[in-house]
């Protein structure tokens, strides 16, 4: 199995579902449980000994990545991707890596928690030739599970992904393995849009097609995205709990 040593995260847009009115709030800074959530982030990558970050930036792109030098910890190098039509979906973000990274690598977005033992799992059992994505099977556990990311799957192999799925027995959680070959597809995609834009799902979705797409569930693990005050409050509550059942 090739080690992954390459990490992309998504972090370009402006997290107006977060922020609500308040133009100066940035997202990956926001704190959680005292400490910014990008470095929840960052945290992955250290314990999953990636190398090198590449952070694909776009909304305040200038203050963003200032801020994201502030806290980049000692052996991990970084380097900023600038995506100048962030306005459109995740997938253009995903596009802007294309050329910068030859080998699989770890892609994961910047408003996301996850415990160790997911990035140990994920980078434990991936297949390189595949795009391999964390799945999370226990579904009275997800916290606002009509917005969440859904996947249908067959034993370990995802054949359907999108949130209006209405069959459907997994959770995308936002951290995957992917092969270079995951550009084709999202260029695919774009081509194919007539708004010359895509989705991360969009290209999985192609890749589910050709049977391509590999589930590696997190068995108990916690996770959590933050993306509305609700999460937030979610996310926050949990990691008190979390931090306090380490102290007993």
């Amino acid at each position: 199995m090739t080690p992954v040593q390459e990490a992309v995260i998504l972090m370009a847009g402006q997290g107006s579902r977060l922020r609500g009115a308040d133009t100066t709030f940035l997202k990956p800074f926001v704190r959680v449980d005292g400490r910014r959530l990008i470095s929840y982030t960052l945290d992955v990558l250290v314990h999953g000994g990636i190398r090198t970050a590449h952070f694909v930036v776009g909304y305040e792109s200038e203050r963003v990545i200032a801020g994201v030098k502030q806290l980049v910890p000692p052996g991990l190098s970084a380097s900023f991707l600038e995506n100048h039509r962030w306005q459109k979906q995740n997938g253009v973000s995903l596009l802007v890596a294309a050329g910068h990274v030859t080998r699989p690598f770890l892609l994961t977005m910047s408003d996301h928690i996850f415990e160790n033992a997911i990035v140990d799992r994920l980078l434990g059992s991936f297949a390189p030739e595949f795009l391999n994505v964390a799945v999370d099977r226990k579904l009275n556990s997800i916290f606002d599970l009509n917005d969440a990311m859904k996947v249908q799957t067959r034993k370990n192999t995802i054949i359907n992904i999108g949130k209006d799925l209405r069959d459907y027995d997994a959770i995308d959680i936002g951290l995957f393995v992917c092969p270079v070959e995951i550009f084709d597809y999202l260029e695919r995609a774009k081509s194919g849009s007539d708004k010359n834009d895509c989705s991360l799902s969009d290209g999985i979705r192609l890749m589910a097609r050709d049977n391509k797409v590999r589930a590696i569930d997190i068995s108990e693990s916690w996770w959590q995205d933050v993306d509305t005050p609700e999460m937030l409050q979610r996310a926050e509550s949990q990691m008190v709990r979390k931090n306090q059942s380490a102290l007993l």
